[in-house]
């Protein structure tokens, strides 16, 4: 791995700064390259979504549900917690209520019917009487060779043997294998970073898909988390690269019809913005690289 305190890093790392990166921001630079820019660099707002919105209240729901004792742990009790969760996620961030500002009131009461459709949907896939989660919206780090890896798991299953199960909740539908290596890709970043910090590789890792009812599970090795390792090196060099040549190039593929910033890039007829002076420390700044946050979905 390049010496990331050499070069274009050395402002950045000459405040005491330690090179940081979430599995978001490493999934945007394997995605593209230019969106990694678009978010850290140039730091375009992602306004929130309908759909987001919904992701972030289902994932409340289903973490504060395992408050309550295991036998009240019910379909009923989930959906009597929507509306509560809804307005406290609206008291953090006022700006989430404009979402559902709309003059069709079947709009909206469709939107927290699908909330609950998702939250009902994971009672046939799992069963929360018999789950006592160790932990839930646990936030990871370790330090891997002076970068440090950091993310937030939904939940971590611990059992009586110790053996972990790495569980990750996804609001839409399973995705094709050509996009599941994206998803399987963040679930192996948090194995390594529990097996760093630990010391113990994760059983199982789990992913959890509300859209379509699927789970899919994967049992990682030492072999796969030493191969995850050394592509998250090779990774984080080649975001050094373009920080230091200003290469930020789009990489195009079917998930650009889903990007916010499709209309600033240059492969679609757009112009990005012109690169700050500063481009090259914000790049590695770990503020923003490392930036993890819970229910990124």
């Amino acid at each position: 791995m390049d010496d990331v305190r050499s070069g274009v890093g050395r402002a950045a790392y000459s405040r005491g700064m330690v090179a940081a990166l979430s599995p978001s921001r490493a999934s945007d630079f394997k995605q593209c390259p230019l969106l990694y820019r678009f978010r850290v660099i140039d730091r375009l707002p992602s306004p929130p979504s309908p759909a987001a919105a919904r992701g972030t209240l289902v994932h409340a729901v289903l973490e504060r549900l395992f408050d309550l004792p295991a036998g009240d742990r019910t379909p009923a009790a989930a959906a009597a917690l929507v509306g509560p969760e809804w307005e406290r996620l609206v008291a953090q961030e006022p700006e989430l209520a404009g979402l559902l500002d709309t003059d069709d009131d079947g709009a909206v009461d469709g939107w927290f019917a699908e909330a609950e459709r998702l939250v009902h949907r994971w009672f046939t896939l799992e069963d929360p009487t018999r789950l006592e989660p160790a932990e839930r919206e646990l936030f990871v780090e370790a330090e891997v060779d002076g970068l440090v890896l950091r993310g937030y798991v939904d939940r971590l299953d611990v059992s009586a043997d110790g053996a972990m199960r790495v569980v990750d909740y996804k609001t839409g539908r399973s995705p094709s294998e050509l996009f599941e290596r994206s998803s399987l890709f963040q679930m192996r970043f948090y194995a390594l970073v529990l097996w760093r910090a630990r010391g113990v590789i994760p059983r199982m890792l789990q992913l959890v898909y509300l859209g379509n009812g699927e789970l899919v599970r994967y049992e990682p090795d030492e072999a796969d988390l030493l191969a995850t390792e050394r592509g998250i090196k090779a990774l984080w060099a080649a975001i050094e690269r373009a920080a230091r040549t200003g290469d930020w190039r789009p990489r195009v593929s079917r998930l650009c019809d889903w990007c916010e910033h499709r209309d600033l890039c240059p492969a679609w007829g757009g112009t990005p913005p012109p690169l700050p002076l500063d481009a090259p420390t914000r790049a590695l700044d770990p503020s923003v690289a490392g930036q993890a946050a819970p229910a990124d979905d």
